[in-house]
């Protein structure tokens, strides 16, 4: 018997576009789009609530989008069924809509994906795949660039490969072909400043949404179904549907982009959101296209609107780094989540999900985290990335953290920044160096260590009478651990000679003050 529903798409909750491969050729009568909200999805990490309520928004949004374009949809919401589980809910329609086929976009989590493929092989429905074109570099391309490398995996000849391949910008004008718009492809050294000691001045804001109707509507399930999930609700005003994400992209370039590069690394108290575009969300929801992105930012850059340097550290972000992650993550998952290089153990801190520690610089991080779902990426990579690479804690609970806390964590971007980026976990995989600074970084992109109970460095210690900072404490430690390791790195062996200049004396007394800092994890 042939059944009534030809193909059933899967729309998952990071797949929020009209066009979508997997919604091409459907028919109103014979096809359905199906979408799952899943309680299970909110709490297989213990997610923020604004990270929840801005997908279950987005998703809602688009429901209406779809059906508003004469798709028919079956849409699941949290408390339709008792059933948590994305999969299992998903088994629950297929036995009862029996479709012919599953049609699935790829989806940005491994595990999801092989559960997708158990699922339909156990409900004995056919299972589709389609190729994601969101993306300017499919995993197959991808595999089969690292494939050239041996292995060695490293962002910057992928970005030159792709600024060629798709002609980002390229020196229209020079005398030979694919040369780098003013002469060089990479501007970071340009994009490294500080703020001013008067401090950011006056930053235009990012774009922001008042919540509708049917976003209030999420807010309060949000509130009434998971009330002790961590993080704030209350200054919820991200983007939902692609017409938001499209406004927020146009306020960006307009008024933001022109100093994004010059501030992109700078930490200041009470700055949230700095001079950075808070267009990941959108990006990773699907609601913007990155060639959009990326084509208007260079128009900027071609109109006069915003310097090279600023315009080439942006799209560096989008077409580089953001796709080479995305190829490392699906070529090396599932080991990807299991690894530890360095063998770490320790429990991550409560204050991690309080914000309640001394540090000033990650008392900042971590409440503006709870408040908005958002820290940009220094405050990621080098305060509580670098806590937890300096601190020894567990790559999984680390990583678990980071899916949780923020509104633009998806797995395939997540996983491979914190275990490979921030804390070295896959041992140099895709990183030539871990990301290790002392106290002094600190000081010297952010005004925290101005109000903070710790000092940087030991001369400031005697000085004022406060304790040495934790940073820079487990900074000299990781170094005499691990250097051996260091001495033998061209990019690290510079730190480790740091080690020969100290006596015996000098290195026992840093033995014994990271054991301090180590014995007291939760008070600090």
């Amino acid at each position: 018997m042939t059944s009534a529903v030809r193909r059933l798409v899967l729309v998952l909750g990071d797949q929020l576009t009209l066009d979508s491969p997997a919604l091409v050729g459907l028919d109103a009568q014979r096809d359905r789009v199906l979408m799952i909200e899943a309680p299970g999805e909110a709490t297989g990490v213990w997610s923020h609530k604004a990270r929840i309520a801005l997908f279950l928004s987005g998703m809602r949004h688009f429901r209406d989008a779809l059906r508003e374009a004469g798709f028919t949809v079956d849409y699941i919401k949290l408390d339709d069924c008792l059933e948590p589980t994305l999969v299992g809910r998903l088994d629950r329609q297929l036995q009862r809509v029996r479709p012919e086929v599953l049609r699935v976009l790829e989806p940005g989590e491994w595990r999801v994906q092989q559960d997708i493929a158990t699922t339909a092989q156990h409900a004995g429905v056919a299972l589709q795949w389609l190729d994601d074109p969101h993306f300017l570099c499919s995993r197959a391309d991808f595999a089969r660039w690292a494939d050239k490398y041996n292995g060695s995996l490293r962002m910057e000849y992928f970005y030159r490969e792709m600024r060629r391949r798709h002609r980002v910008l390229i020196d229209r004008d020079a005398a030979t072909p694919d040369q780098p718009e003013g002469g060089q492809w990479n501007h970071d050294a340009e994009n490294r400043k500080g703020y001013p000691k008067r401090g950011p001045g006056l930053i235009p804001p990012p774009e922001a949404f008042e919540p509708n109707a049917l976003t209030r509507e999420v807010l309060a399930d949000v509130e009434r179904l998971f009330p002790d999930h961590p993080g704030s609700l209350a200054h919820f005003a991200w983007p939902v549907t692609r017409a938001q994400a499209r406004m927020a992209l146009q306020a960006f370039i307009e008024h933001r982009l022109v100093t994004f590069g010059d501030y992109q690394d700078a930490m200041w108290t009470g700055t949230p959101f700095g001079w950075h575009s808070l267009l990941a969300s959108g990006l990773n929801l699907h609601l913007l296209d990155p060639r959009e992105v990326i084509a208007a930012a260079e128009q900027a850059y071609r109109d006069r609107r915003a310097p090279l340097a600023s315009v080439e550290g942006f799209i560096r972000q989008i077409l580089g780094w953001r796709e080479f992650i995305r190829g490392v993550y699906w070529r090396d998952m599932p080991q990807m989540a299991k690894a530890n290089h360095y063998n770490h153990r320790r429990p991550l801190p409560r204050w991690f999900w309080t914000g309640d520690t001394r540090m000033a610089c990650a008392r900042d991080a971590i409440e503006q985290t709870l408040q908005y779902g958002y820290a940009h990426h220094i405050q990621r990579l080098m305060v509580t990335g670098l806590f937890g690479l300096l601190a020894e804690i567990d790559p999984k609970q680390v990583a678990a953290w980071y899916l949780a806390v923020y509104v633009d964590a998806v797995e395939w971007a997540e996983l491979p920044n914190v275990a490979g980026m921030a804390l070295y976990a896959d041992g140099g995989r895709f990183t030539s160096k871990p990301y290790v600074a002392s106290g002094a970084y600190i000081q010297r992109m952010s005004n925290h260590c101005g109000h903070c109970a710790y000092a940087p460095d030991a001369k400031a210690s005697q000085a004022t009478g406060k304790q040495l900072c934790p940073y820079t404490a487990l900074y000299w430690h990781f170094l005499d651990r691990h250097e051996a390791k260091l001495s033998a790195n061209p990019r690290t062996a510079l730190m480790a000679r740091h080690l020969a200049r100290l006596s015996p004396a000098q290195r026992e007394r840093i033995g014994a003050d990271a054991q301090r800092v180590l014995d007291r994890l939760e008070d600090l």
